[in-house]
């Protein structure tokens, strides 16, 4: 095994194109342990600690680019206004020492549908950039996890950040797991609310083969706002409200029975999820936060 270890952004670029093979890590909280069980051997290890472009965010046109080497602390720390519900979700991963380390690029390039991060992505429709030596292309989240830690990142790519809007209105995020962070999430769900569009984003984590949008339910909750007026007037969701939008949360979940949990579990659960998340955001909504 090679060990690369660039200094620059374009030098990374340019290894990951000589070694197609090269496996790049910032924190190396999912591959080092799949090193330590010897369940993968790469024959280069594309160390990206040094380059410090990755690990910059900055605002671009009313959203946020964050770069894959920001870690979750940092997240945490200067963008738990800005990015509430993914703020949250950082918050849960591991213990410190894996937050000090980890990043939400590592999150992306794993792909795996527990992956904490992946939710408030998807619920407020960022993108991720890829880039190789002859460019950088961006595709939406939702486009970019393709099945169980697949995704289409090519072999001569490497993720350069996320394009991420700022949070028009409340978010939330939440898990269900024996422990509240340290602990793979049995399911998770992630909401945003959009009150300039009059939009409601949500993602299904760990409860499909890939992070889900339940697009059913946030249509039926969309119509519900719209027909009350309660965008406008600040009321109160009906409780038949709520249980039904958790009903179409549950038909939009895939879920698999494993050690950590059955899939009727998890579909029942990513319900009580949705509806604890709306009735949440929407109470920050009607207070004006």
């Amino acid at each position: 095994m090679e060990f690369l270890q660039p200094a620059t952004w374009r030098e990374a670029l340019e290894a990951k194109s000589a070694h197609h093979e090269a496996v790049p890590i910032f924190g190396g909280t999912d591959v080092m342990v799949e090193m330590n069980f010897d369940r993968r051997r790469p024959g280069y290890v594309l160390d990206l600690t040094r380059v410090p472009e990755i690990q910059v965010w900055e605002r671009e046109n009313g959203k946020f680019r964050v770069g894959a080497g920001v870690t979750y602390t940092r997240i945490i720390t200067d963008l738990k206004n800005e990015l509430p519900a993914l703020a949250m979700a950082s918050r849960t991963v591991g213990s410190p020492q894996i937050r000090n380390r980890g990043t939400v690029g590592g999150n992306l390039g794993t792909s795996s549908p527990a992956g904490d991060a992946l939710p408030p992505l998807y619920a407020s429709d960022a993108e991720v950039e890829l880039a190789s030596v002859e460019g950088i292309r961006r595709v939406p989240v939702g486009e970019f996890v393709t099945g169980p830690k697949r995704n289409v990142l090519r072999r001569e790519e490497l993720i350069w950040g996320f394009i991420i809007p700022e949070a028009e209105g409340p978010q939330q995020y939440a898990k269900i797991g024996t422990r509240n962070a340290m602990v793979i999430a049995v399911c998770s769900f992630g909401l945003a609310l959009h009150p300039a569009r009059r939009k409601v984003g949500t993602c299904i984590g760990s409860a499909a083969p890939t992070p889900v949008r339940a697009k059913e339910a946030e249509e039926f909750i969309e119509g519900v706002l719209a027909e009350g007026d309660l965008w406008e007037t600040r009321g109160a969701i009906s409780e038949a409200a709520l249980r039904r939008f958790g009903e179409m949360v549950e038909m939009s979940a895939r879920p698999i029975s494993d050690v950590r949990g059955t899939a009727e579990y998890r579909r029942r659960a990513v319900g009580v999820l949705a509806r604890r998340t709306l009735s949440w955001a929407w109470a920050e909504y009607r207070d004006g936060r």
